[in-house]
C-alpha cells in the first residue's frame, strides 16, 4: 500500500490518500467537491542482469562454529543500484553473513565479491566501497560528534571538511558540542549513519538499523536510505520491521536456519506462495457472526470475520460477483477495501514451510 500527499489543482486544499502500485483512483475534493483521477506510481526498476551489474556477488558461503553451520551454502546476487533487503527469524545467521561478506570473519567455504573485488585477495580494495553500520554501533563517549566524524576521517584518509556538514545531514547539528555519551539510542544510530557516509562509498550495508528506535528516528533513517539510493547507492539492510523492508526494497532475501530459502521482489514471493488479495467488507450489526447466505457464495475460499467486518480470500476475477451478491441478499456494506498480500504474510509462510509446518 502506497500513502501520497496530494493538492487539489483548484481549491489548494491537500489530502492523504492511499492506493497500490498503478492503481488508478478517483479524487473528490472535500472542500470544493471537485473531482480528479491520481494514478499511483509503479514499482520500482529491477536493474537488468547485464555482466557487471552486480555490487556484491556470494558464492557458495559456508562458515561454521564447531558442529554449528552459521551460513550454509548461501549464494546471492545484488545488483547495483537496488535496496536490498536481509530477512530471517532471530539465529537464522543474518549477521554471520553480512560479517562473511565484508571479511571481518573468515568463511569455510566460498567466495564474496563486492565491485568485483575478491573478499579475501583484494580486501582493502573491497572494503573502500563499503559503508558498514553494525548492528551495534557505538563510539568513544567522551569525543563529540564531530570529533567522532574527523577521528574516522583520518582513518579513511578523507578530508575533515565534510564531517560537519554530514551531521547536519543526518539532523544532529543541534547536538554538535554534546558528547556521545549523552546521545539517545537513536542519536548514536544516526551518528553512526552519518560515519558510514564518510568517502561517499557506492555500497552501504546496515544490520538492523532500524531496530529500537521510535518512529521519528526510524523516518529519518529510512529517508536517508531512500536519499543514498537516489544518488546511486547500492542499500543492503537486514531488519525485523516487516513493513520497512516492504516499502523500502526493490528485492529481499530470506534466510533461515543459515540457508537462503527465497530470493525475490515481494509481489513475486506472493504470487509463487499463492498468497491472494483479500476483502475487508463491513456488514453493520454481524456481531461476529457469518450469515449463512455469505457462506454459501461461490468463488469464496476462505472467510473471516471480526466483530461486523469479513475477511474473505477469493480469486481477483471473483470479487465482484461476490460484492453484488452480498449486495442482493439485502446486507448494506458499509466499508469495502481490498488488502494486498503482505511481506509479513510471505515472510512467515516460507519460514514455517522451511520448519516443517503448513
Amino acid at each position: 500500500m502506497i500513502k501520497k500527499r496530494i493538492m487539489c489543482p483548484k481549491c489548494k486544499n491537500q489530502q492523504t490518500i492511499e492506493g497500490n502500485s498503478g492503481e488508478k483512483k478517483i479524487i473528490n475534493c472535500p472542500k470544493c467537491n471537485s473531482k480528479g483521477v491520481f494514478t499511483f506510481p509503479g514499482e520500482k526498476p529491477i536493474i537488468s542482469k547485464d555482466t557487471g551489474s552486480f555490487a556484491i556477488e556470494v558464492n557458495g558461503l559456508t562458515k561454521m562454529y564447531k558442529d554449528l553451520k552459521a551460513v550454509d551454502n548461501l549464494s546471492l546476487n545484488i545488483r547495483r543500484g537496488e535496496i536490498f533487503g536481509l530477512l530471517g527469524p532471530n539465529g537464522a545467521g543474518k549477521t554471520t553473513t553480512i560479517k562473511a561478506i565484508l571479511g571481518l570473519i573468515h568463511s569455510n567455504t566460498g567466495s564474496v565479491k563486492i565491485n568485483g573485488y575478491d573478499i579475501k585477495k583484494q580486501d582493502i580494495e573491497a572494503k573502500k566501497s563499503v559503508g558498514y553500520l553494525p548492528e551495534r554501533v557505538s563510539f568513544y563517549d567522551n569525543l563529540t560528534p564531530l570529533q567522532t566524524l574527523n577521528f574516522f576521517c583520518e582513518l579513511r584518509g578523507d578530508d575533515k571538511s565534510i564531517a560537519m556538514p554530514l551531521i547536519k545531514e543526518v539532523g544532529l547539528n543541534d547536538a554538535m558540542t554534546r558528547k556521545v555519551g549523552t546521545f539517545s539510542k537513536g542519536m548514536v544510530q544516526l551518528l553512526g549513519v552519518a560515519q558510514v557516509m564518510i568517502g561517499n562509498p557506492p555500497v552501504y550495508i546496515l544490520d538492523e538499523p532500524m531496530a529500537g528506535l521510535d518512529a521519528r528516528w526510524v523516518k529519518t533513517i529510512r529517508d536517508k536510505i531512500r536519499k543514498l539510493n537516489e544518488q546511486g547507492a547500492t542499500v543492503i539492510f537486514s531488519s525485523h520491521i516487516l513493513s520497512e523492508v516492504q516499502n523500502l526494497c526493490n528485492r529481499v532475501a530470506i534466510i533461515n536456519k543459515g540457508k537462503l530459502i527465497a530470493e525475490d521482489t515481494v509481489p513475486n514471493l506472493n504470487k509463487l506462495l499463492n498468497i491472494k488479495p483479500r476483502l475487508e467488507i463491513t456488514i453493520l450489526g454481524l456481531n461476529g457472526k457469518i450469515p449463512e447466505i455469505i457462506k454459501n457464495i461461490t468463488g469464496i475460499e476462505s472467510i473471516d470475520i471480526q466483530n461486523n467486518t469479513l475477511f474473505i480470500t477469493c480469486e481477483p476475477s471473483f470479487r465482484s460477483k461476490i460484492i453484488i451478491s452480498i449486495e442482493k441478499s439485502g446486507l448494506i456494506i458499509d466499508n469495502l477495501r481490498t488488502i494486498e498480500p503482505s511481506l509479513e504474510e510471505a515472510f512467515i509462510k516460507l519460514i514455517s514451510t522451511d520448519e516443517g509446518g503448513v
